[in-house]
């Protein structure tokens, strides 16, 4: 069983904002898949379904960003995941220009407190990482990430969201490195 955890803000005032890309992923993924993600219970809202053979449980922590670690925590503990093999974890990165995704299968937080969150509360940063690229931070950090795209930025990011989404279910079948091989 693997664990996709989408990283954003809970409330609707976020939506559609750079940081919540890891939430639109989720979203993209439980379309495609056919299921709903609003069962309350970890911390999160989550959806189960499958990819390929393989039982997924879709995850969007309601923490907010900075909390992230402690519903990652409970959904790990309560399936019994190991963060090494069983989790793959999609956030912003403002590092990236906008569009580009880029997967790692260990690696610092970067400055992404919902990463540092994860890190924390798994006692590993050897976790499987989708990153979705939101652009370089032009002045105020908060404002930039909090902040919404343009419509020509949009463009680029909703292909980034479905490469993500396609990177995860690559992920679960076949492995990070096959992910890596395509997207990277």
């Amino acid at each position: 069983m693997y664990a996709i955890i989408g990283l954003g803000n809970p409330d609707k005032k976020y939506e559609k904002t750079r940081h919540n890309v890891g939430f639109d992923v989720i979203d993209e993924l439980a379309e495609q898949m056919g299921i709903e993600v609003k069962t309350k219970r970890h911390k999160a809202l989550c959806g189960i379904g499958t990819i390929g053979s393989e039982k997924v449980v879709l995850v969007k922590p309601q923490t907010y960003m900075n909390l992230s670690g402690e519903s990652v925590r409970a959904v790990m503990d309560f399936y019994k995941l190991d963060a090494k093999s069983d989790i793959i974890v999609v956030s912003d990165d403002i590092s990236l220009p906008v569009g580009k995704i880029r997967i790692r299968t260990k690696g610092s937080a970067g400055g992404h407190n919902g990463l540092k969150s994860i890190i924390s509360h798994a006692g590993t940063d050897g976790f499987t990482r989708i990153r979705v690229g939101v652009g370089a931070n032009e002045g105020d950090l908060v404002k930039h990430v909090l902040g919404k795209f343009s419509k020509q930025d949009r463009v680029f990011v909703d292909d980034a969201i479905r490469d993500a989404a396609s990177a995860a279910e690559l992920i679960v079948m076949y492995g990070a490195q096959t992910a890596m091989n395509k997207y990277n």
